[in-house]
């Protein structure tokens, strides 16, 4: 689903492998999330409303006409009001990435009976971590980093953490657990920003992170960048990364989709969670409870 088309329209109903989603994206929050559309055995299509709180798109379903905001899944306005829709785990890459690992996957078609200037992006510059959140209205944005500062977010219900794209990247792998869970964050280059420059595609390479169990059976694996963990000083500049990691335990290289490439698991998934990137202001507005990761904490 290009990012290309979903800046203009934010969102996407679909039926894939015989289970409906809806995938939306809120340029504003920086939020790409795949729902499952289906409440109380019910198929839902969903909107937008054009309406915001604390920026963060609101969708509307077309059966029922309930208000649903798209950052925590709840229906805030209507019949449905108390319902959550079921997240399903998505990640944003880089299209070279997937046409790599999907070379059969489907792509969303640009002839959608609109007339948009798809790849064109209309918020230039939108994703400048020194600029204010545009139309935010809301929470005093908590803790040390800046409101437009990109994190990944993990909520396990009783606990929830953000993981710095700056630390990310300087690391590229973080082995943690999460309300009992023990879990990997993988981070790789080569994906552009959306909200950048004036194309999409032409947006700075800001990279691309996602979490997933580390635990296969009986066994927690942990792992190491086979890139190595050295600091942004200490590499040239513009020098990219393959997003490759290995785990201690078995030796078997791994892929930033959780996916192990060589060694003893080849052909082996880790189970993705589902992990969402955000802006810091708009996680933090709806959970200011959430532990911001440190390394060697």
């Amino acid at each position: 689903y290009p990012l290309q088309i979903l800046t203009w329209h934010e969102i996407v109903n679909d039926t894939l492998g015989g289970l409906p989603l809806t995938v939306t994206f809120c340029p504003l929050c920086n939020t790409g999330i795949a729902f499952e559309r289906t409440v109380d055995g019910r198929v839902l299509d969903f909107g937008t409303t054009g309406r915001l709180r604390f920026s963060n798109l609101i969708m509307y379903d077309r059966q029922t006409e309930t208000w649903w905001q798209q950052a925590d899944g709840r229906a805030i306005v209507g019949a449905l009001t108390g319902a959550r829709l079921n997240f399903y785990p998505a990640q944003i890459i880089a299209w070279q990435a997937f046409k790599d690992r999907s070379p059969e996957g489907s792509v969303l078609s640009r002839v959608t009976g609109f007339n948009r200037p798809y790849g064109q992006n209309p918020y230039p510059g939108y994703d400048d971590v020194n600029r204010p959140p545009f139309l935010y209205k809301g929470p005093t944005t908590p803790g040390e980093l800046l409101p437009m500062e990109r994190v990944l977010t993990v909520d396990m219900g009783a606990e929830a953490a953000a993981y710095p794209y700056k630390v990310l990247s300087e690391i590229f792998v973080v082995n943690d657990t999460l309300g009992g869970v023990e879990m990997v964050v993988f981070w790789s280059s080569g994906t552009a920003s959306a909200l950048d420059a004036l194309t999409v595609s032409g947006g700075r390479d800001v990279g691309s992170a996602a979490a997933f169990r580390r635990r296969l059976g009986d066994r927690v694996l942990e792992f190491r960048s086979a890139d190595g963990q050295r600091r942004a000083g200490e590499r040239r500049a513009g020098e990219r990364r393959a997003g490759e990691f290995v785990d201690r335990q078995t030796g078997s290289a791994w892929n930033s989709l959780g996916q192990a490439v060589s060694g003893p698991l080849k052909g082996t998934q880790l189970e993705p969670l589902v992990s969402i990137d955000h802006f810091w202001f708009s996680w933090a507005a709806f959970r200011p409870d959430t532990r911001i990761f440190t390394p060697f904490e």
